[in-house]
């Protein structure tokens, strides 16, 4: 007896229909590795050692100098090293924290990051573009942004997805840190623009109203054959 045919894992078809909805606006994909150095995990993003911020990312270090990442936003960072703006990608990929295992956290997760350089894009763009996205992937569904506080954009929000009559946060995102650009050698007075991250997890849980993020690992045929 032949083996059933396979089906894209949940997260996969998750990922890529992210990955589908900012290509079809001018995005392109880049990409990584998942062993970094603490220079482009946190240095080039303005968390310098002993930084506070450095406690919200709970980290895996291999040594002094490697660890694995815990945002995709060091691909932003070699990204631009090497390409003068205007700059639009986005950055999926495995990031690892030292999170305790529950119904909502992983230490090993999936992400999308977002960056947008160019002239004279200022809140409204990131906005704007934030929203399309979510209404793309969600549909017609309450949004809102919340003032927070991330060390490499200023200002800073996290944003809100109405889900079974609560607030979930779905998104972080912010105006790149001028001292961010300016570390890489670009004119911050020339050239503006928006970050963005969000969990892949987060997103299929809420789109297939899935209460446990510990069911996309367990292997389970009965879960998995629902997709």
């Amino acid at each position: 007896m032949e083996p059933p045919p396979g089906n894209k894992h949940p997260l996969i078809s998750t990922q890529d229909e992210i990955i589908d909805i900012f290509c079809g606006l001018g995005y392109t994909v880049e990409s990584g590795p998942e062993i970094e150095t603490d220079f482009y995990n946190f240095e080039s993003l303005n968390i310098p050692k002993n930084h506070p911020a450095r406690d919200m990312q709970d980290t895996f270090y291999l040594d002094e100098n490697r660890l694995l990442r815990t945002h995709t936003s060091p691909v932003q960072i070699r990204y631009l090293e090497k390409n003068p703006p205007p700059v639009r990608i986005i950055a999926p990929g495995r990031v690892y924290r030292r999170d305790a295992v529950d119904a909502t956290h992983s230490p090993v997760f999936n992400q999308v990051e977002v960056l947008c350089i160019d002239q004279d894009i200022n809140f409204s763009h990131l906005r704007g573009t934030v929203l399309t996205f979510l209404k793309t992937f969600f549909g017609d569904i309450p949004v809102r942004f919340r003032a927070s506080y991330f060390p490499f954009t200023e200002p800073s929000a996290e944003v809100d997805v109405q889900w079974k009559g609560k607030w979930l946060e779905v998104m972080g995102c912010g105006m790149v840190d001028p001292k961010v650009l300016e570390k890489l050698g670009i004119d911050s007075e020339k050239w503006t623009g928006f970050a963005a991250g969000l969990g892949v997890e987060r997103f299929c849980m809420v789109r297939h109203q899935i209460d446990d993020i510990r069911k996309f690992y367990t292997n389970d045929l009965r879960f998995l054959e629902q997709f």
